[in-house]
């Protein structure tokens, strides 16, 4: 496969930043030069894979000395912009985590970035890469228009989870966070232009910062009359009753993602079954005179279906075809950030209970 071997930095040792390191471990196609974290995980995650990568506790140090072709960055939200835009202007590609940064401003500057210094800028939009998203969203298209597409994903975290989950609430909602994933399948369902967003949320829990909550549900209203909510929440109260919906309503009928052990109770805070889809009900609204159905609806097994680890070696497959075939990311990176655009608007509607125009 590999034209040329891509020297990559890791920085960000968490769930990701381990499952996209061990992508990179694998694939002959990248060589990892370093490992970033603040705390010990980058130590942890060297043990993991029975490597002796160098180890950095200094982001920027670390670029200096390496001078790698690409740079993973899979660490807090608050230092994507920053980090991303050195790398940029180090001459290096970058692989970066959603959300692209932690405000739409923040997000645009990184793109210009890519385009000004011209390297690829991919961001991790997991569900992308899914065979069975990408027919979950292909099937939802021609169920004509309007759409009313529905979707959650609440976990109940405690322990480890639980604590990565304060520190993403120390600058960041939910909604915000898982609901750009969401936000970007839905327009690429409708592909018709976002007007308005309204949201509601709560704080319920008193280690979630003032001015911030850990339970968001936002509605989108589209141009071609298409509508969709999405729902979030994090932390030990949250319920497991339905939090794992996946469902598309048309005129045609209705297609949904039915993950029957994903969607299990004790499986919310499992970062492995979140892109589960197992099986797809397509169910048509063909009726004849008698208003009887006239179409048996379909179960859709699909064949092929990666786990978490396999979404992310496909994902940096992507960023290194990017790279060596210069493809041209700018829808990708358009998308990226007309999805949080939307999903920061769904914050303001929280913050200030009113009807964001867009």
């Amino acid at each position: 496969m590999s034209e040329k071997r891509i020297r990559v930095l890791v920085a960000g040792c968490g769930n990701m930043g381990s499952s996209h390191a061990a992508a990179y471990h694998q694939m002959e196609a990248f060589e990892i030069c370093g490992l970033v974290s603040r705390g010990n995980s980058n130590r942890e995650l060297n043990q993991q894979l029975a490597a002796d990568y160098p180890l950095y506790s200094d982001y920027y140090e670390a670029l200096a000395e390496t001078k790698p072709d690409a740079v993973c960055i899979a660490t807090y939200q608050d230092t994507h912009e920053a980090y991303a835009i050195k790398a940029l202007e180090a001459g290096a590609h970058v692989f970066i985590e959603k959300p692209l940064a932690d405000s739409v401003a923040g997000a645009e500057r990184v793109v210009e970035a890519a385009k000004k210094h011209q390297k690829k800028l991919v961001i991790g939009y997991i569900l992308r890469h899914h065979p069975s998203w990408k027919k979950f969203i292909e099937l939802a298209a021609g169920l004509g228009r309007p759409l009313v597409m529905r979707m959650n994903l609440n976990q109940q975290s405690s322990g480890h989870a639980w604590q990565v989950h304060k520190k993403f609430l120390s600058n960041m909602s939910p909604i915000v966070d898982c609901g750009v994933h969401y936000i970007d399948v839905m327009c690429q369902m409708v592909r018709s232009k976002p007007v308005q967003v309204t949201a509601i949320g709560a704080r319920l829990s008193e280690s979630v910062p003032e001015g911030n909550y850990n339970y968001g549900q936002l509605q989108i209203r589209f141009e071609d009359g298409s509508v969709g909510w999405y729902e979030a929440g994090w932390g030990p109260m949250i319920s497991e009753t339905a939090f794992f919906v996946k469902d598309v309503i048309g005129p045609k009928g209705s297609v949904s993602i039915v993950a029957k052990n994903a969607g299990g109770v004790g499986a919310s805070s499992n970062i492995d079954a979140h892109t589960k889809t197992e099986s797809i009900l397509l169910h048509h609204a063909d009726i004849d005179a008698d208003d009887r159905f006239t179409k048996n609806d379909e179960w859709i097994d699909m064949q092929d279906e990666p786990g978490h680890q396999e979404l992310c070696n496909r994902q940096q497959r992507y960023f290194y075809d990017a790279i060596v075939q210069d493809t041209d990311l700018t829808d990708h990176m358009n998308d990226a950030v007309n999805s949080l655009r939307i999903a920061f608007a769904c914050d303001e509607s929280v913050k200030t209970g009113q009807v964001v125009m867009l």
